[in-house]
């Protein structure tokens, strides 16, 4: 008879950061039917967070549930200079409801026949390190789940040896050999929290969350061998102390098109897309934290007429302060140029925020704009749709500089993109990288066929026997000893 055993998962409150954890609770016990999955809910007022909760907590999920931890002062403002430290500290200052919420379970689970359901883990995403502790102080074993690349894991975990380097640093055309990547990496597309180290306070929380990656029992990936091999050897190879890393991806949401909700707004791009041709249109969308000022829309508007492609531009206004997300605009029209929707309407569809895997499951989306969030590379490979990248914040450009120049899985709008005050992708730019995806060139035709190839392989590695199967049945096997 198999061990029955409940693992607990906590994430940062925020839709790239908890969405894949949530999906990888919903993976590991679907996977596995003697598992079940408890997933911590750190309370904000995040609002598309709380739809995709309450999303998943009305619909059978199967083994996973969800605990709200009770709410909490938010963090004085001089207790943190960037958003990054607001939500470093907000999780620190959870321990003790997670620590709670740790022992109720262990007290409190029992199966059909009463008998107690032992805990054999905790997972914690990459900002969420300082619950290590708490599982350490309950004797939990805890692991890493790791919701970026492997590239971008090598770099975090390099971070010491980058701290040290002096003016090398400040050229942004130098290049630095960094473990995960096989070419060297120009400084100018490292992470904005790297590149501005002595200005605020971000790399710092980077950093101090990085250290205690080796103190987890494990290191879960979402990626997959065949996707990222250069990357993950390099991890063994290159930090010996390291625990063992389990490349168990993609881990996405892999509804696609059955995902559509009943929503008004989403029913007519729907709608509109069913009436679009195969593979004729491209999707522009920067993600939830992603938005772009005015002049920019502006040329993405004029770029977008320049290439004469049919295009569905998910469009989200800045958000009011630092703290805040972009939301949708009362009336995109304020911001376009004059006369762009009408001029458009026989091929384009500017809309809000829209469930991205949707979007890229329809068989009318040939191409996607996108900001490279590892989230939506994922989806992209999945449903076989290449990118053309435009990287905005965290680790995207690393991401962007992954896919374009090591992978060959994507073409360049931009690698080193970071919205500046005087910074503008031009709308030849943009032209040119939309004509690139969906035009009917050689090299646009070899990009779709790596991307059709590295679309089958995603779904084989999830597969019984396949990479990420058996990556997951080892990790398995680890959290069930000594249960």
């Amino acid at each position: 008879m198999k061990k029955t055993a409940n693992v607990v998962v906590i994430a940062a409150p925020t839709i790239g950061n908890l969405v894949p954890a949530v999906e990888f609770a919903t993976q590991l016990t679907s996977t596995y039917s003697n598992l079940k999955s408890t997933v911590l809910i750190i309370t904000m007022n995040r609002p598309l967070v709380d739809t995709f909760i309450h999303s998943r907590s009305t619909v059978n999920s199967g083994n996973v549930s969800f605990i709200h931890l009770p709410s909490i002062e938010p963090p004085s403002p001089d207790e943190y200079q960037t958003s990054v430290g607001f939500m470093s500290l907000l999780i620190e200052n959870q321990k003790p409801h997670v620590k709670n919420a740790l022992v109720d379970l262990m007290q409190t689970q029992s199966d059909s026949t009463n008998s107690s359901i032992p805990l054999a883990g905790l997972f914690v995403d990459m900002f969420c390190t300082s619950m290590i502790d708490v599982a350490n102080e309950l004797g939990v074993k805890s692991y890493m789940y790791f919701a970026s690349p492997a590239s971008f894991l090598g770099f975090m975990l390099h971070l010491p040896v980058l701290t040290q380097l002096g003016s090398e640093l400040d050229d942004s055309k130098t290049r630095l050999r960094i473990p995960g990547f096989v070419k060297p990496v120009p400084v100018s597309v490292l992470p904005t929290f790297f590149l501005t180290r002595n200005q605020d306070d971000s790399c710092s929380w980077f950093s101090n969350n990085a250290k205690k990656y080796k103190e987890a029992k494990g290191i879960v990936v979402n990626t997959f061998q065949e996707l990222e091999s250069h990357a993950l050897d390099s991890l063994s190879a290159e930090f010996s102390d390291l625990p063992p890393v389990y490349p168990v991806g993609p881990v996405i949401d892999r509804r696609g098109p059955a995902g559509w909700e009943f929503n008004p707004a989403h029913e007519k791009v729907k709608m509109w897309l069913d009436e679009q041709p195969k593979a004729s249109v491209v999707f522009l969308c920067f993600g939830s934290m992603g938005s772009l000022k005015p002049a920019q829309v502006i040329e993405i508007a004029h770029g977008l007429e320049q290439s004469g492609q049919r295009f569905l531009w998910s469009l989200r206004e800045p958000g009011k302060g630092k703290l805040e997300l972009p939301g949708n605009y009362t009336n995109p029209e304020t911001v376009l140029p004059e006369g762009f929707i009408e001029r458009t309407a026989g091929i384009g569809l500017v809309c809000g925020w829209v469930p991205q895997v949707t979007v890229l499951g329809h068989i009318a989306v040939g191409g996607f704009v996108s900001h490279c969030g590892w989230n939506s590379i994922l989806e992209s490979l999945w449903h076989g749709v290449p990118i053309a990248t435009w990287p905005i914040y965290a680790e995207q450009q690393l991401n962007a500089f992954e896919m374009v120049k090591e992978l060959k899985l994507s073409v360049e709008i931009r690698l080193d993109y970071r919205g500046g005050e005087n910074e503008l992708v031009c709308k030849e730019e943009v032209a040119k990288g939309v004509k690139s995806l969906m035009e009917l060139s050689d090299d646009a035709q070899e990009l779709k066929e790596r991307v059709k190839e590295i679309s089958e392989v995603s779904k084989k590695a999830v597969m019984e026997n396949g990479s990420s199967f058996v990556a997951l049945a080892q990790l398995v096997h680890q959290l069930l000893e000594d249960v």
